[in-house]
């Protein structure tokens, strides 16, 4: 069955979502993140996708204390991104309570850093993160596309040094609950069968998660489809159980 990892993205301190990656177009849905948290784990959700909007701007952490605040709160694995450019940001996400971290910026303008991590802290600690618009990578919270490098041979580069994990974002269709890049993703697992692959952007409603988990995709990240109510902590709980 498909991991179900709901998302929870903070700028000042609160949850909110954007539109397309457009901080321009902000809706915020609680200014308690942490309690967020609690009525996920609550419902039987097991992990969490949380991502420092500001520090993705800002290019350094700034919401640590929010991680630090779900990850004591809750006995969830938190996976954390956003913000992540440098020794120092990557131990502060772990200090505050990630499991994980997803990495995406530099792992695309600084692989030997990225890999260097990686062989510290082990594999199983981080994922991958493939942003990609019009099929290619994109970086620094959306702000910048990279317009060298390709979705599918960036994820297979890294699969082959050992990268098992990707987060990989539809920025096109995030925000916009019109349905995921299913085609995208079963692409990608047929060039790499192995990857454990979290899809992310577009998810709209169940029916849409259950066509994710029809072709094959091990895990989807959602967001805006709860804050909105089109998926409550029931369904999630129905399908969890």
């Amino acid at each position: 069955m498909i991991e179900l990892i709901p998302a929870i993205d903070i700028i000042d301190g609160h949850c909110v979502r954007l539109r397309q990656g457009d901080y321009s177009q902000k809706t915020e849905y609680s200014s308690e993140p942490a309690e967020v948290a609690k009525a996920f784990e609550a419902a039987g959700v097991k992990r969490l996708h949380v991502v420092d909007l500001d520090g993705a701007k800002a290019k350094h952490i700034v919401n640590a204390k929010v991680v630090e605040q779900i990850a004591s709160s809750t006995s969830l694995v938190v996976d954390f991104g956003g913000g992540i450019k440098s020794s120092d940001d990557l131990q502060t996400a772990f200090n505050a309570g990630a499991a994980k971290v997803t990495v995406g910026s530099v792992a695309v303008s600084n692989p030997d850093l990225f890999m260097g991590w990686v062989s510290q802290y082990g594999e199983s600690r981080f994922i991958l993160g493939a942003d990609t618009r019009n099929g290619k990578i994109s970086i620094n919270g959306w702000l910048e596309d990279d317009a060298q490098q390709s979705v599918i041979p960036f994820i297979k580069k890294y699969h082959a040094s050992g990268i098992s994990q990707v987060l990989c974002t539809d920025i096109s269709l995030d925000g916009m609950m019109q349905g995921p890049s299913i085609e995208l993703y079963r692409n990608i697992m047929k060039e790499v069968p192995d990857l454990h692959l979290i899809a992310s952007g577009g998810v709209s409603c169940m029916d849409d998660i259950r066509a994710l988990d029809a072709a094959g995709i091990p895990a989807v990240v959602f967001g805006k489809a709860f804050y909105e109510g089109k998926i409550t902590l029931k369904d999630l709980e129905q399908y969890v159980s």
